[in-house]
């Protein structure tokens, strides 16, 4: 850690403090695309962002991931700054990323061997897991066999076995149909209930935010600050029933409210 930097506050899973990140360009100005972002997470709590398309939950996914290195600001993880290290963080882009040579078990077992579990003993680590994960007896299948829904259990799958602090996933559901959307949406609330993941959400979709997590943080459009934090204290489990309360629709203004007081709503 550098003299400059404080520690964490110990209480979070996951800190951001004053968040800066700018993009440069050749015979013109830096792209400011964050500036001054400041938020934390809970051990167990999960989080969504949301913002107008540009606003930097990418480039924001990134730094937390350790991929970049922002201009300014320090990220922190249990209270220990992690800015540009990865080893805390396990990641979940958009697309499920299978290698379409690989068995599912393999898949699934790759995250352990980049980190340097050999073969055999990343396979047996991840086993036990696909019962839970509805993948049972898919093991020796290929990607190509799998529906979409499948596949994306799987990617979430290789990201949970890595056993890191915090969970980042990155519009897992965005690919998919609506109604297979939904489905995926009630199976990760469940799992997510008997775990206590530690998570942070990016999504374009209101609607998945309410319902998944226990506060949507609004950014701005670029650069990206926050412009609202909205609690979500619907009670758990969440069930196709959530979608119908009222309060279920007047979280939902209030998140489309924050957007509305950026210049750019999705």
């Amino acid at each position: 850690m550098n003299g400059g930097e404080r520690a964490g506050d110990g209480q979070h899973r996951l800190e951001v403090r004053g968040l800066t990140h700018e993009f440069a360009r050749a015979d013109q100005a830096p792209l400011r695309v964050l500036e001054g972002l400041d938020f934390a997470v809970r051990p167990g709590e999960f989080t969504a962002i949301i913002g107008p398309s540009g606003s930097g939950k990418s480039t924001l996914f990134n730094l937390v991931a350790g991929l970049d290195r922002p201009t300014s600001g320090v990220i922190y993880v249990d209270g220990r700054a992690v800015t540009g290290h990865s080893e805390q963080v396990a990641y979940m882009p958009q697309k499920d990323l299978l290698f379409p040579w690989r068995t599912i078990e393999d898949n699934a077992a790759l995250g352990l061997e980049v980190q340097g579990t050999a073969k055999k003993a990343a396979r047996a680590a991840v086993r036990p897991l696909f019962p839970e994960f509805g993948l049972d007896g898919f093991e020796r299948s290929y990607p190509a066999q799998l529906s979409g829904g499948m596949r994306q259990r799987a990617a979430l799958l290789r990201t949970v076995a890595m056993q890191r602090s915090v969970l980042l996933l990155d519009e897992p559901f965005g690919a998919l149909d609506s109604l297979t959307r939904t489905q995926m949406q009630l199976w990760l609330a469940q799992m997510w209930q008997r775990h206590s993941w530690t998570v942070l959400l990016v999504t374009h979709d209101i609607r998945e935010a309410v319902f998944l997590a226990d506060s949507v943080h609004v950014l701005t459009s670029r650069p990206g600050r926050l412009a609202a934090r909205v609690v979500v204290d619907l009670p758990r489990p969440r069930t196709t029933q959530t979608f119908l309360q009222p309060e279920f629709a007047r979280l939902e203004q209030q998140v489309l409210s924050a957007l509305g007081t950026t210049s750019d709503v999705p």
